[in-house]
């Protein structure tokens, strides 16, 4: 099978966003938010938390960290959680595009090693 992927080859800043128009979602549903990532054998420099959040029209926001480094299989496909939400977006103040990033950390620390897949949202039962 083909993928189309980003593989992070060596950057000290990183700042990967996606944007999404909650407005095709079902009204009044609960969705979960995660980025499919894989982690390689040569991975380096995830020693330090990675920030996950989604930023909603009229700032609403949700925001959380994550290691990177310990207890992920490497080589393989994985979903790291950015969050989970309520689509509301009948109501009007919340209607629009819904941000996703995945941000390093706030130091300047080199990292590498890792293939964003993309970003999945799914309804969560």
């Amino acid at each position: 099978m083909i993928v189309d992927a980003a593989e992070l080859l060596s950057v000290c800043y990183l700042d990967v966003r996606a944007k999404f128009d909650t407005r095709i979602l079902s009204p009044g549903v609960k969705y979960e938010v995660a980025f499919v990532v894989m982690i390689k054998d040569n991975a380096q420099g995830w020693e330090h938390l990675v920030k996950l959040g989604l930023l909603f029209p009229n700032v609403m926001q949700e925001e959380r960290e994550e290691d990177l480094a310990k207890n992920k299989p490497r080589n393989k496909w994985i979903e790291i959680p950015v969050g989970e939400f309520v689509n509301f977006s009948e109501i009007e103040k919340q209607a629009g595009e819904m941000e996703i990033y995945l941000r390093g950390s706030e130091g300047l620390y080199w990292k590498k090693g890792i293939v964003i897949k993309g970003v999945v949202i799914r309804a969560k039962y």
